[in-house]
């Protein structure tokens, strides 16, 4: 029986999943994502070999941390580039992944592999267009639009979208080093460790930063909403396990919006238009096993 092979790449952990779909795991395996991504990937390989032992593995997909060269006309097709993430700028995983196991090997961005997870499987399962956003050690977007994951002159690149910044109120500069105040700058995990000096977790439900975190957040969806007009938002990624933090994402896009696009969706139905992800932590992961099944790359 043939199975698929799934990654991923995180810029904190790898993920690795031999698979057919959510009711047919065979086997996963989660480890950190080191500083040495030759390191990093051989574990990967050393999975995927072990497994090929006992199944036909056929395709492997990857969702990767970025950015990503997805243009298969380019020299660094399927290179991570100027990443921020040490050691890996310029990493060729594509190539790398397909000399060890000499399988074909598909490539998207670990947000959108995510949405595409949550597209494919689940009670998001055809809802399009689908947008999945992720809050944690960094905030990225990925979109699937007309059945397939999203792509242009590059990736979506959700997190680094610039949103109002009330220095008065929020006197915090931003930790993204290339935009400073965007949303990830301002919104993501880290920021909101730097700013309050005490981790998300650690934070209690009633902490004021949560008000600030919905602001930026909805202020965010407003945005994409308005571009995209998406049929439902997935919002996943570490920072989103405070289930206290949706109810107040929810409210404030719907106070941002000011009644301007009416759809009960927005309004009365707007529990089931802002959720969590189905799949849980493994929507990147049975993602990129989706990719793997469809044969999708960013042809």
């Amino acid at each position: 029986m043939d199975y698929y092979g799934g990654i991923e790449a995180g810029g904190t952990k790898f993920v690795c999943m031999v698979a057919r779909g959510p009711q047919d795991i065979r086997a996963e395996l989660r480890f950190p994502t080191t500083a040495n991504p030759t390191e990093t990937l051989a574990r990967a390989v050393a999975f995927f070999k072990q497994q090929a032992q006992t199944v036909n593995l056929v395709v492997l997909g990857v969702g990767s941390f970025g950015p990503v060269d997805l243009e298969p006309s380019s020299a660094t097709f399927g290179y991570v580039t100027n990443t921020a993430k040490p050691g890996w700028p310029n990493t060729n995983i594509v190539g790398l992944l397909h000399a060890e196991l000499g399988i074909p090997v598909v490539i998207d961005t670990d947000v959108n592999a995510a949405a595409f997870g949550e597209y494919a499987w689940g009670v998001n399962r055809a809802i399009d267009p689908l947008l999945y956003l992720t809050v944690g050690t960094g905030i990225g977007g990925g979109a699937v639009c007309g059945g397939k994951p999203q792509h242009g002159l590059t990736h979506p690149e959700m997190g680094h979208i610039l949103v109002p910044h009330d220095r008065l109120r929020d006197p915090f500069p931003g930790v993204c080093p290339f935009h400073g105040d965007c949303l990830e700058g301002l919104a993501s995990g880290p920021a909101m460790s730097e700013r309050w000096g005490r981790t998300a977790e650690m934070l209690p439900d009633d902490h004021p930063a949560w008000g600030v975190e919905a602001n930026y957040l909805a202020m965010a969806l407003v945005n994409l909403i308005l571009i995209y007009s998406p049929r439902r938002i997935v919002l996943g990624g570490g920072v989103m396990q405070r289930q206290a933090l949706f109810p107040l994402v929810r409210a404030k896009t719907q106070q941002f919006l000011n009644k301007y696009i009416r759809m009960p969706q927005l309004f009365s139905d707007i529990d089931q238009y802002i959720v969590p992800p189905v799949l849980g932590n493994q929507s990147g992961v049975l993602g990129a096993i989706a990719l793997a099944i469809a044969g999708i790359d960013s042809r």
